[in-house]
């Protein structure tokens, strides 16, 4: 038998990877990627100059960082150099290229969001937003997980 509704997860899931995909593409047909569109971002910001902030700042690992920043220094959208005051910290600057990379994919992370944007009021974005910062909570919140179902809708998973 199948449950008369598709699982909440999934639909969400399916919806990410759509729109991650779609954002993707997006970021490719400009030049970028998103690990460059995270990565010029974080720099663009001022606050994350040392690798290890970036790394922090994009929330991906170190080494990781390093495979994409030796590609973007390959390309000449950033430089690094060793922090004076601490030979082992790596700073890391946009160079005048990836500071025009920014700007070309800032103008497409605009339109991209003008695109999802599209039909949907104020308030319904702020709905979306609460509701998938509830979605992520519960994630992590054991009581969600033990859930009274008289409590919460309908799970529509179960067959009629």
């Amino acid at each position: 038998m199948r449950p008369s509704q598709e699982p909440i997860g999934l639909e969400v899931a399916r919806t990410g990877r759509a729109l991650s995909r779609a954002f993707d593409d997006a970021l490719a047909a400009a030049g970028g990627s998103l690990p460059t569109w995270l990565v010029v971002t974080a720099l663009k910001s001022g606050d994350h100059t040392m690798q290890r902030d970036v790394a922090a700042a994009v929330g991906i690992e170190g080494a990781t960082l390093t495979h994409h920043l030796n590609r973007m220094e390959r390309d000449g959208l950033v430089e690094r150099h060793r922090d004076p005051a601490n030979r082992r910290n790596q700073i890391v600057a946009l160079t005048p290229d990836g500071d025009a990379v920014f700007g070309d994919l800032l103008d497409t992370v605009v339109a991209f969001d003008r695109q999802l944007r599209h039909g949907l009021s104020a308030d319904e974005l702020d709905t979306l937003r609460a509701l998938l910062g509830r979605l992520n909570a519960n994630i992590h919140d054991p009581a969600a997980r033990s859930a009274d179902p008289s409590t919460t809708a309908s799970d529509g998973l179960r067959p009629k």
